[in-house]
């Protein structure tokens, strides 16, 4: 049975460095809160699979963006791979060319790296690799959100034409049906992440992204677990074995 890579971008609320900031603290405390995968190590995390974690928030340098922002779509709400807006678009920081280069040589390019290393392992050892790109997002859409549809489904899976198998989507969805949840599909959230090295050049590396409702776990304003964490925790670790079982078979 294949190892699953459990991508991990967002569930840090740590910021390295304050340099650049020119918010207060009390305001950049509400964006962490905001925009935080709120316990998505916890819900995710397990002993069957590995790991590639973020250390750091996404608010100091987002590694789910593109490095360009010519090719990132939320750079133009000035929310690409550092941010440098905050959702409601009051100004959050001013990058430097310098502080780019920094923060992108030391910790994005250093956290790609590494997963493109256990890819790249992963094939070696098994002849695929499966990625599931772990997320959370808000019950309400953010101002800058993309999707502005009030009514949010409990789960969101994530495709790409190219690293997405449809048995594994189409599998997705009878997964959700069958426990009674509501499930989007590519919406309010699309994509899944692929290193750059493998991506739409190796369809031995598959790739699918679970985003979960926070609504369904957690107290939105407060960031403390519902009475329905562990539960939902379940349904995350079942997808995530039943997910193992789908890929060990194609």
């Amino acid at each position: 049975m294949n190892n699953l890579i459990l991508h991990i971008p967002h569930s840090s609320t740590i910021i390295p460095s304050k340099k650049g900031f020119c918010i207060t603290n009390e305001i950049l405390n509400q964006e962490v809160l905001k925009l935080t995968d709120w316990f998505t190590d916890d819900l995710f995390e397990n002993n069957n699979d590995i790991s590639i974690k973020a250390p750091f928030s996404r608010i100091f340098c987002d590694t789910e963006r593109f490095a360009d922002d010519s090719q990132e779509i939320m750079a133009q709400f000035g929310m690409g791979v550092l941010y440098e807006k905050t959702d409601s678009g009051e100004q959050l920081r001013n990058i430097t060319p310098e502080l780019r280069e920094y923060i992108l040589e030391n910790y994005y390019w250093k956290h790609h790296n590494a997963l493109t290393e256990s890819v790249r392992l992963q094939l070696k050892k098994e002849g695929s690799a499966t990625i599931v790109d772990c997320h959370s997002f808000p019950s309400k859409p953010l101002s800058r959100a993309l999707v502005q549809t009030a009514n949010r489904p409990d789960f969101n899976i994530g495709t790409d034409k190219f690293h997405t198998p449809q048995n594994l989507i189409d599998a997705s969805i009878a997964f959700f049906r069958e426990r009674g949840f509501s499930l989007g599909v590519d919406t309010p959230y699309s994509g899944s992440v692929v290193p750059m090295e493998y991506y739409h050049k190796n369809n031995k590396v598959q790739s699918i992204m679970l985003e979960v409702n926070r609504g369904l776990y957690m107290d939105e304003c407060t960031a403390e677990k519902s009475i329905r964490y562990n539960q939902i925790k379940q349904v995350v670790q079942d997808y995530l074995a039943f997910v193992r079982g789908v890929t060990a078979q194609s």
